[in-house]
């Protein structure tokens, strides 16, 4: 959620960054300009045109691309954009032939002091007053059944597709196609395909073909289209299948339905009838129709960098600077399952980079997003992304490389690096979007950012379950900002979460906070299945659902020199599945607890190591063991060596500032001290100060608390 003076400040941060992109110790002039006023005709060597009218910069950053490969400088070039909007009604693609090289790299920055703005937003105007509080206008294109779009933005803020119920959710009577395995229920489609419904929370309302019902699981929400309803029997059929059995995580699952007409009844809530073309909108407070800009964006993706590295023609040494990428919009499917982890199942991003080597995305915003902003697929090597914004997000932040591991080197996604951007404001349509998501790629580094305000996980690495071979290893999540994920929607998630074997991989130096699950599993630090080989040290985790570390199993992973605090449900540490080797090694940790235990779940087989940890509880009769042991008694069966139970001394526990005090025992166990100054964003005030104005509700809980802020 923004407030109007976050947005001001998000203007001004992005002009304070193109006056930077043009180095005072570069006095090379630029080669090339586009401005709005341009004209491809023109040369494009002047920054503003001639008075006659003969010469000036380009309209089109397509058309500076096409000269800048026909010129092939033998040195570095560069391309200002004027400061402006310019409208792309598909992605501007670079190719091979469109690369620099390492001595002369292309440059496409922004103009000093200016804001260019590539926009797939298309200005929707003609606006009437209609019936009571709404407003309505005729989109010709969709009225002609060229163009349909799933998104609206009023006043630069998303609105709402028309849905029923405005908050929260309804609750289904069941699967459609009772069962009684589970397990053989995954095994049948018939069992993904439909729900039963309650009272009337379903009915055939007008336009039923676009109404789209958004199902819960666990970890995924699943989007469908309507194939019928048998008022009768209260059941609704879909056209295409979710990815898990309806009822098998909830039987009574939560669900909403949206873009349906007889549902525009609240502020901000709109709804575009296919037939007519008609456009209804129902305006917040304080929004006036016939001053307020409204943008509907038409493409999914605004640029492409389209390498092929499997014939060794990447697209390389292309720089993008202080360049803003705003609005894509999002297709539904009929017959395809949109259900996925971590929406990995999406194939576009408003900024997508196949076989890119080199390439760098720095001081760039990507807002108003379908679905993913900015993906880094395969074949991508070597490339930064480095002060980007990226806000308001239809699925997550970043990605790099994908779900599948090519065999071929030169065809693999690695050493690629996100650093010291803000991340912020996702899953607006595809719940299941994470800030940073790591598949099948290695030596990445994701460091200094900060990632807030997702439905699901913060940053995910590795995309491998279970001990096959590593395919995911080397990746380094440190320095990160993590908070206020979950918000009670999704469950099974973590602030940073890991799949599978990753020798070299390193969590470190982290700040975590406020992850809250629907139901289980809101975890701060998450070793999923296979997680093996993995450093984990140096994190501040607190306030947290269910644990501030978890592994689910996983095998020889360190977790040391940490402070793990505050989860309100579980306990601190929780150890699931027991396995015949050693799950980890938990040394130098400060646990505290406010009326949690500090170790949870299963710790019956002993294949684990325990020592020099400080264990301590605000309520004494919780700063109990496994089994209800004491610590001594715990330690007297083997564990936790050297370990204490005694007060860490922080500075200010209540405040969550966790300093230590001079005279802390944790020192004396050889606990390092962790300094979360140099955690987050680095730079200007003006940069590191921005997540400061993020104005965001309070995380209602299921049992109808509230997570404190």
């Amino acid at each position: 959620m923004f407030s109007r003076s976050l947005l001001a400040a998000i203007a001004a941060t992005l002009v304070l960054f193109s006056a930077a992109t043009v180095p005072a110790d570069e006095p090379t002039a630029a080669e090339f300009y586009v401005a709005p006023g341009g004209n491809d005709a023109w040369s494009g060597r002047l920054a503003e045109p001639k008075p006659d009218g003969t010469d000036g910069p380009l309209a089109t950053l397509a058309r500076a691309r096409d000269l800048v490969a026909q010129a092939k400088p033998p040195k570095p070039v560069r391309v200002l954009v004027r400061g402006g909007t310019y409208r792309l009604d598909k992605p501007i693609v670079f190719t091979a032939a469109n690369s620099g090289t390492k001595d002369a790299p292309i440059t496409y920055a922004a103009y000093p002091g200016e804001k260019p703005i590539l926009s797939g937003g298309v200005p929707i105007t003609g606006w009437k007053k209609a019936d009571g509080p709404l407003w309505t206008t005729v989109v010709p294109d969709v009225k002609e059944g060229k163009w349909y779009f799933r998104q609206l933005f009023v006043g630069g803020r998303r609105a709402t597709p028309a849905r029923t119920p405005n908050e929260g959710y309804l609750r289904s009577g069941g699967p459609g196609v009772p069962y009684e395995n589970p397990d053989a229920a995954q095994r049948d489609p018939k069992t993904k395909t439909s729900i039963l419904y309650q009272n009337e929370d379903i009915k055939p309302w007008t336009n039923l073909d676009d109404a789209v019902v958004v199902v819960y699981h666990s970890w995924t929400t699943s989007r469908h289209v309507i194939k019928s309803i048998d008022a009768e029997k209260r059941l609704v059929e879909f056209t295409a299948p979710s990815g898990w059995p309806m009822g098998y995580w909830e039987k009574n699952q939560r669900y909403y339905v949206e873009f349906v007409r007889e549902a525009l009844d609240a502020p901000g809530e709109w709804y575009l009838d296919r037939a007519t073309g008609v456009l209804t909108y129902y305006p917040r407070p304080g929004e006036d129709m016939t001053q307020v800009e409204a943008i509907a964006p038409l493409p999914q993706e605004l640029l492409v960098l389209e390498g092929d590295a499997a014939v060794g023609k990447p697209v390389e040494h292309l720089r993008f600077e202080g360049l803003s990428f705003q609005y894509t919009d999002w297709v539904m499917p009929r017959a395809e399952m949109v259900d996925g982890q971590a929406n990995a199942d999406l194939r576009t991003a408003a900024v997508r980079a196949v076989g890119a080597r080199d390439c760098v995305f720095d001081r760039c915003e990507i807002a108003h997003t379908g679905g993913y902003g900015l993906w880094l697929q395969n074949g991508s090597k070597d490339n930064r992304v480095a002060q980007c914004h990226l806000r308001d997000l239809g699925a997550g932040g970043v990605r790099l490389g994908e779900g599948a591991l090519p065999e071929q080197e030169p065809l693999q996604a690695e050493r690629n690096e996100v650093h010291n951007c803000f991340i912020h404001d996702g899953g607006n349509v595809y719940r299941a979007g994470i800030g940073v998501w790591i598949g099948r790629s290695s030596h990445n580094r994701v460091h200094h950012n900060e990632i807030c305000d997702f439905l699901y996980s913060g940053v995910s690495v590795g995309w491998s379950w279970g001990y096959a071979p590593s395919s995911a290893h080397h990746n380094l999540i440190e320095f990160n900002h993590i908070h206020h994920l979950g918000r009670g929607e999704l469950s099974d998630m973590g602030g940073i979460y890991h799949l599978g074997v990753a020798p070299g991989t390193a969590l470190r130096g982290n700040l975590i906070h406020d992850v809250w699950s629907y139901s289980y599993c809101g975890w701060g630090l998450y070793t999923d299945e296979g997680s093996t080989g993995v450093l984990i040290e140096n994190n501040v985790v607190y306030r947290v659902k269910d644990g501030s570390f978890h592994q689910h199993y996983g095998r020889e992973n360190t977790v040391r020199n940490n402070v793990l605090a505050l989860s309100a449900t579980v306990g601190q540490i929780i150890r699931s599945r027991e396995e015949e080797h050693s799950s980890f090694t938990l040394e130098s940790n400060i646990v505290f607890g406010e009326g949690t235990p500090p170790l949870g779940g299963n710790w019956g087989n002993g294949h684990y190591t325990l020592r020099r940890n400080l264990y301590w509880n605000t309520d004494p009769a919780t700063l109990v063991f496994p089994g209800k042991l004491t610590l001594a008694e715990w330690q007297a069966k083997g564990h936790d060596a050297e370990s204490v139970a005694a007060d860490p001394k922080f500075v200010d526990a209540a405040k969550f500032d966790f300093r230590l005090q001079a005279d802390s025992p944790a020192l004396a166990l050889g606990f390092k001290p962790i300094d979360m100054s140099t955690v987050g964003l680095v730079g200007p005030a003006q940069w590191t100060d921005l997540p400061k104005q993020v104005v965001r509700p309070e995380t209602k809980t299921p049992p109808g608390g509230t997570l404190r802020r």
